[in-house]
């Protein structure tokens, strides 16, 4: 039996949905990472930014109000789950994401850190060929403080000594030429 036709319309639906995805995941590797250009790269240059009542203007003006965050030594891991993206047609479209961030606050007395989870709710364009974020609406579900207390050890993995842990950039592998 030969295999069913795919309609080019579905397959660029598909093409345009992964790249979207991959915009969401760029900006958790940007925010991780301290890589600035590559935060801008997810947003259209006159992008909106709705960090759900920490900020709501022009998405540049919010990079530039967290870069101190991002080119501290802060650890930050943010994950993406349930990305879920709706095409509206060929140019727009909207999607939505859950962010479950992790953060740490050495510096802080005491010393602290944060599980939270957000939502963002973005529209996204494609323009010149390229999907960016138009507008994002970030909105806050829970968050958890707690004492920083790691115990590596106590999880199998030995001497926590020895680990090699990822950096901002340009210090993380990734970035190695």
């Amino acid at each position: 039996m030969p295999p069913p036709e795919i309609d080019s319309a579905e397959l660029q639906g598909l093409l345009d949905k992964q790249a979207i995805t991959e915009v969401l995941m760029r900006y958790s590797r940007a925010v991780d990472r301290g890589d600035e250009a590559l935060l801008r790269a997810c947003y259209h240059d006159d992008a909106v930014e709705d960090h759900g009542g920490s900020f709501l203007g022009a998405a540049n003006d919010y990079i530039a109000a967290i870069l101190p965050a991002l080119h501290s030594d802060r650890l930050m891991t943010h994950t993406v789950t349930n990305v879920l993206v709706e095409l509206e047609s060929p140019t727009l479209a909207r999607s939505e994401c859950y962010y479950l961030s992790f953060a740490r606050y050495p510096a802080a007395e005491p010393p602290f850190e944060t599980l939270t989870l957000a939502r963002a709710i973005d529209r996204m364009e494609k323009r010149d060929g390229v999907w960016r974020i138009a507008r994002r609406t970030l909105r806050w579900e829970w968050n958890r403080e707690q004492p920083i207390a790691e115990t590596w050890a106590r999880g199998g993995i030995g001497d926590p000594a020895i680990l090699l842990h990822g950096g901002k950039m340009p210090n993380d592998p990734l970035y190695d030429a």
